[in-house]
């Protein structure tokens, strides 16, 4: 089993939290470098929820 797997079996039911925590975590990384890699932080949550399961169609288009 690997470790992401862990995580998501971890985590599951509690989807909604682990989003909150990518946001914030994502958020004091920008805070920190000043905005500087606003982009790399914003494609490292999305990719981050997509594979935790989090914000599931929130705010966001469908991936194809």
């Amino acid at each position: 089993m690997s470790m992401m797997d862990k995580l998501k079996n971890m985590l599951k039911g509690h989807e909604d939290q682990a989003s909150k925590g990518v946001d914030k975590s994502g958020d004091m990384v920008d805070d920190r470098t000043q905005g500087k890699h606003r982009r790399q932080v914003d494609t490292a949550q999305d990719k981050a929820k997509d594979q935790l399961g989090g914000d599931q169609g929130q705010d966001r288009p469908p991936q194809p």
